[in-house]
């Protein structure tokens, strides 16, 4: 049975990995973390490893306390998978460095939904064949980071193909800051919505001479989240490596 511990276990992606856990034949969720606290809620990581065991930490909490959570857990042998967005790339580096010095899985999941991946596996097979790209993420409006994780994932995998994704374009001048929106990897312009309504969604979309093509991905329920999350748990678990992106296990 393998032990589960949730943090941010009182939000909503938190409640419904709870679930998920609770309904696996082969998990038990041995301790619920938020700093809301609360009846069977433990306010720290650390009060939790104190009084139960835990074999794997999921965590869906804030962009500003992920990573000490993450060097918490391999620091002190505890495999963790992370749903949290906002590291950026010298923090997964480090990450990657102490989850082999510590022989602690670690795995980073910018998206579980295994639509989402798909999305981004088509995306990094079209950049092949396009030299422009631009990526439009819309979220709902408590989502803290921008762009989102899946995203800046997203423009990574793309800028495999080629160094710029901006062929022919113009100088451009913005006559209001920010309306081109980031660039990322590759000059891949990313857009970020924050909407009442939208729970997450990404549309990638390419255009070369007479031609638009656009990959799009939709969530309608957190629930679409959770086999991807259970996948990693038991990935996590058999192989104890270091992982980022869904993508390296399905």
């Amino acid at each position: 049975m393998i032990k589960v511990g949730v943090c941010g276990a009182l939000g909503k992606m938190g409640q419904e990995v709870c679930r998920a856990v609770n309904n696996a034949e082969d998990m038990e969720l041995t301790a619920k973390i938020d700093i809301a606290g609360g009846e069977g809620v433990y306010k720290s990581l650390e009060d939790a490893v104190k009084s139960e065991k835990i074999d794997v930490i999921v965590d869906f909490t804030r962009p500003d306390v992920i990573f000490n959570n993450a060097k918490f857990c391999l620091n002190n042998g505890i495999k963790t998978v992370i749903g949290t967005t906002g590291l950026n790339d010298n923090q997964i580096d480090e990450l990657h460095k102490l989850s082999d010095e510590k022989k602690a899985g670690c795995m980073i999941v910018p998206n579980f939904s295994t639509g989402a991946v798909l999305m981004m596996m088509f995306a990094q097979q079209a950049a092949k064949y396009f030299d422009n790209a631009e990526i439009i993420e819309l979220h709902h409006n408590q989502k803290k980071d921008a762009p989102s994780g899946t995203a800046i994932k997203t423009a990574k995998m793309m800028s495999e193909a080629k160094n710029t994704f901006m062929k022919g374009n113009c100088a451009e001048t913005e006559t209001i800051t920010g309306s081109r929106g980031g660039t990322s990897y590759a000059d891949i312009h990313i857009h970020s919505v924050r909407m009442p309504g939208y729970i997450a969604s990404q549309e990638v979309i390419f255009g070369s001479s007479g031609q638009v093509f656009k990959i799009r991905h939709d969530s309608m329920d957190r629930t679409c989240y959770m086999d991807g999350v259970l996948r990693a748990v038991r990935h996590i678990v058999s192989k104890n490596d270091f992982v980022y992106g869904l993508e390296k296990i399905l």
